[in-house]
């Protein structure tokens, strides 16, 4: 059985371990730059999308692959980097992830194909994955227990810092060129990063675990999200009676099935299921699942809506977007402070309540909409966003032992990418299918090409979608909330 909660000798030791005060701002800038620029990329690509429909010819379920084949190599391996984490020394591991993440813009950005740029984001997902798994296990063990939630905030404040600014960039990027400088222009921003860490991260000593990486279970993860993710894109070029998304998707069920029962039996599994009998710590984490498959929508869909729907420019939509994560970005070191100071249940509540009115407010987008309507409907969620994260965040990191921050962090990592993996696969398919459903046309039409009234039928359907995931989540939220009061 895994221990989670931790003891107050071992509390007392992990404070003697804590860096000096430069070697905590060390971490900070080194964590922070990281996913500052892994930040930044997510917007980039996401203003891009209908522009490179057309400049790659080619549709919007294979569009999505962009988005799919990065965050599925993130998924997959996520957890391997994060065991890897508590195994060896956690700065040159992250070190190695922001070079690759870095090689792999440079690659995305000369893809002479769209088959070439979703391999090259697969390597690029690579790299990410230690940019995505490792920093918060950084900070966690820089600082010590009563400064974890504002750090925390600080951290995830840069990280939404990153995304705020990625549509204005990209927008302006796409004016001035093409969708190639999107990818181009954080090779630059890596290569500084690289100098950064490399300089300024301390060296945390690492736990010294004998360990062996779970290939069975990194290749059963592989196959079920593939599977679940090449037949929900399927479904929308194909339809549901499709023989071939049939197997796909009963693959993906029956790998899901083996991978659970691989992981219960190994003596080293890559998902430690013992840790999940704490159910603070598994509730917290199937709240990011659902939170993230709510963000995915955003992620995919508004831009979309914007330049489809609105006519706007590339550029018109990014200054536009980029209100929006200004929003998160303060939210964020807010509830940093709150939730050391109110408690991070009571903070995350509050959260999911923001994310029930944004989702609402959202599902009634429509042509007419103004400029500060849309403003007014999509700042929710994204202040829900900026203060869900650094208070559940702290609330996963405050439950487990100093040599389970790493896969601790993983773990964060994993469900939120899981969490996107879900939403671009389960409500791309729903924005395509409602949307196309809604133009009834006899010809067979790509989502590209929908009359504007189809468009705003599949947004506020998917919208609608996401509001049911929003209140499930808040039940989930708010019955941790009753436990942490009822501890008290």
């Amino acid at each position: 059985m895994v221990e989670i909660l931790q003891s107050p000798d071992k509390e007392s030791n992990e404070l003697a371990q804590t860096p000096s005060a430069s070697g905590k701002w060390g971490a900070m800038l080194g964590a922070g730059i990281g996913w500052f620029m892994f930040g930044l990329q997510l917007y980039l690509v996401n203003i891009a999308l209908p522009v490179m429909v057309k400049a790659l010819d080619t549709n919007f379920a294979t569009i999505q692959w962009t988005l799919l084949s990065y965050v599925l190599m993130l998924t997959v391996m996520v957890l391997g980097a994060a065991r890897l984490g508590d195994m060896y020394n956690k700065k040159w591991l992250y070190l190695g992830g922001v070079i690759m993440f870095t090689i792999g813009c440079l690659l995305c950005g000369l893809a002479p194909t769209v088959e070439f740029l979703i391999a090259f984001r697969a390597l690029q997902g690579l790299g990410a994955v230690f940019i995505s798994a490792l920093p918060v296990a950084i900070v966690t063990e820089a600082f010590p227990q009563q400064e974890r939630g504002w750090a925390l905030g600080i951290l995830n404040g840069v990280f939404t810092l990153g995304i705020a600014l990625g549509p204005a960039i990209g927008g302006l990027l796409l004016a001035l060129g093409n969708w190639r400088l999107i990818f181009l222009v954080n090779v630059p921003i890596g290569m500084i990063a690289s100098l950064i860490v490399a300089l300024f991260v301390p060296s945390f000593s690492s736990i010294n675990i004998k360990q062996k990486l779970d290939w069975i279970g990194v290749f059963l993860m592989t196959l079920t999200l593939t599977c679940f993710a090449l037949g929900m894109t399927r479904i929308q070029s194909f339809g549901l009676g499709d023989r071939t998304e049939q197997i796909l998707l009963a693959v993906a069920a029956i790998g899901l099935i083996c991978f659970l029962a691989v992981e219960s039996r190994i003596q080293e599994p890559m998902l430690d299921l013992g840790m999940f009998r704490s159910l603070e710590f598994s509730f917290s984490l199937l709240l990011v699942w659902m939170v993230y498959i709510i963000i995915a929508a955003m992620d995919l869909i508004v831009p979309f809506f914007l330049e489809l729907v609105k006519q706007y420019s590339p550029l018109q939509a990014g200054l536009l977007l980029t209100v929006l994560p200004l929003s998160s970005v303060l939210a964020s070191f807010i509830a940093g402070t709150m939730s050391d100071r109110f408690g991070e249940h009571t903070i995350v509540t509050v959260a999911l309540l923001l994310l029930i009115l944004g989702c609402w407010a959202t599902s009634t987008l429509d042509d007419k909409s103004t400029d500060l309507g849309f403003i007014v409907r999509l700042v929710p969620v994204q202040m829900g966003l900026g203060t869900f994260y650094a208070s559940n965040s702290s609330a996963v990191m405050g439950t487990v032992k100093r040599e389970q921050l790493g896969i601790a962090s993983g773990l964060l990592s994993f469900w939120r990418t899981l969490g996107l993996t879900t939403g671009v696969a389960l409500l791309g398919t729903l924005f395509s299918t409602s949307t196309i459903s809604r133009a009834n046309t006899a010809a067979k039409i790509d989502v590209t090409n929908a009359p504007v009234e189809a468009l705003v039928e599949g947004v506020d359907v998917t919208f609608e979608f996401a509001l049911g995931i929003a209140i499930a989540a808040t039940i989930v939220g708010l019955f941790l909330w009753w436990r942490s009061v009822a501890r008290e």
